[in-house]
């Protein structure tokens, strides 16, 4: 989390989800962002460089700007050694941005931003997704929390410090991005194009179910949730709800505070929302000053749901007994804060404590397992078709695999799913075509591609199969996720 100076995030900062954003479009798992500190607090305890340190910097720097084959910009040069720095801590939170990077870091906080609509994080080197925003182009065109990018647009981004790799991303507004991805128990990578678009962030919207059962949705905690949150959980309360399903499924973080002001009303008074454990420090608590609530409460998360999002459900399960339902979330449980002071328009982004639960877990790279485990739809994860060609008869391909899952969740029975086109699976497509007015022919050819992804767009975004929600539901009608006296 980071604190604003911190935001909470995996990757950049709205740290929990955001940094440098893809979508901006790409996004890191937001920090657990915390507001930033005051200036004095940025200086280091050990003061600057020795004389020694301080002459061997400018030793290299000159050698370079003198002998280097070619000219160099000194401001790069200058950038890159500060970069070094952060990267040398191993922690993918930590990073130096530079004047451009920074401003995009900015505008994520805010939650108005323009590119893909995803948050990244570097994971060992890779770029790696934390979620795909509700509704933006990346999560249309198919992309998954956990899919490692490869490449934007015919370049690597292998060895790419995790701002200019978000860089890539980035880009005018009906530009396309083509990403080559890696995804897990897939053999060979596959191409996505996501055409870019600005990212404005309605980050709470809430609807009531049946049965009286609340349902608020946060996308992500930037500076206005909390009070987004409040004007919709006011709406519903005036409703008499019986029970309540927040879900940040997908929601890569943000900024501290907020998770802290959502949380609050939900916990009584006394009780622990989260605890901050800085370097050589006991962990200390943040207390709540809440009163409860009467109704029982769910909170959805799944694999996309990073920082800030587990702040708030580990203090609702914890401090308030409500149940949780869907899958394992990501598992970033550090603070970051950001500084600005003497840089020029750059900013350091830096982890300074980790977090735990109000029972003390610390949750980093294990995440939170829900009460209740759940898992979506095949259609919610199926990997989409490459587009490369028709898949071939009597051949076996990761595209066919993808085919028979699509069929076979709508309804269709292509028979085998293991990625064999058997006959089987060419007469599903032709009942595919005869449904949707395509030629007849068993063959996937694109027009028939297009149409099937079409398909299940709509089937997912329908909402009426959400096997998550609908558990978490069911969970508070039967009693459970209430306050415990």
């Amino acid at each position: 989390m980071v604190r604003r100076t911190a935001a909470l995030g995996a990757a950049a900062a709205i740290a929990l989800a955001l940094p440098q954003a893809a979508g901006a479009a790409a996004q890191a798992p937001a920090p657990v962002h915390a507001p930033a500190k005051p200036a004095e607090a940025a200086e280091p305890q050990s003061g600057g460089l020795s004389k020694e340190e301080l002459q061997r910097i400018n030793t290299v720097l000159d050698l370079i700007q003198k002998q280097y084959y070619e000219p160099v910009d000194r401001s790069k040069l200058v950038s890159g050694a500060l970069s070094g720095m952060m990267e040398s801590l191993g922690d993918p939170y930590s990073t130096y941005m530079d004047v451009p990077t920074a401003k995009q870091f900015s505008e994520t906080v805010e939650g108005a931003f323009g590119g893909v609509g995803a948050e990244v994080s570097l994971e060992e080197g890779k770029l790696t997704v934390v979620s795909p925003m509700k509704g933006s182009p990346a999560e249309r065109a198919g992309v998954q929390a956990k899919d490692v990018i490869l490449s934007v647009n015919g370049t690597s981004l292998g060895g790419l410090p995790i701002s200019e790799a978000v860089a890539k991303l980035r880009g005018p507004k009906g530009s396309k991005a083509v990403l080559v991805i890696q995804r897990a128990g897939s053999g060979k990578p596959m191409t996505v194009t996501v055409v870019r678009e600005e990212i404005d962030v309605e980050t709470v919207e809430a609807r009531l179910l049946p049965g009286s059962i609340g349902l608020i949705e946060i996308r992500q905690f930037s500076l206005n949730t909390a009070d987004r949150f409040a004007e919709e959980l006011n709406k519903l309360e005036k409703r008499k709800l019986k029970g309540l399903v927040i879900d940040v499924r997908n929601n890569p973080g943000g900024i501290l505070p907020v998770v802290e002001k959502i949380s609050e009303p939900f916990i009584p008074a006394g009780k622990p929302i989260l605890q901050v454990q800085q370097r050589g420090q006991r962990a200390e608590k943040i207390l709540s000053n809440g009163k409860g609530k009467p109704y029982p409460v769910a909170v959805l998360i799944n694999k996309g749901s990073a920082s800030a999002s587990e702040i708030l459900a580990g203090a609702l399960k914890e401090s308030a007994d409500a149940v949780l339902v869907g899958q394992t979330s990501f598992g970033k449980g550090t603070v970051q804060v950001s500084y600005d002071r003497n840089l020029e328009g750059g900013l350091v982004k830096m982890t300074i404590a980790k977090w735990l639960t109000p029972d003390g877990v610390w949750i980093h790279h294990e995440g939170i397992r829900p009460d209740i485990q759940v898992k979506p739809p095949a259609l919610y994860t199926v990997s989409r078709l490459s587009r490369s060609g028709e898949p071939q008869r009597d051949a076996i391909s990761e595209d066919t695999k993808s085919l028979q899952a699509m069929l076979a969740g709508l309804g269709y029975k292509p028979g085998r799913t293991d990625g064999y086109y058997s006959e089987e699976t060419a007469a599903a497509v032709k009942a595919f075509q005869r449904q949707s007015g395509l030629r007849e022919t068993g063959s996937a050819d694109p027009a028939t591609q297009e149409k099937l992804e079409q398909a299940v767009r709509e089937w997912v975004r329908s909402g009426s199969h959400d096997t998550q929600l609908e558990a978490a539901a069911q969970a508070l009608r039967s009693g459970k996720g209430a306050r415990k006296p």
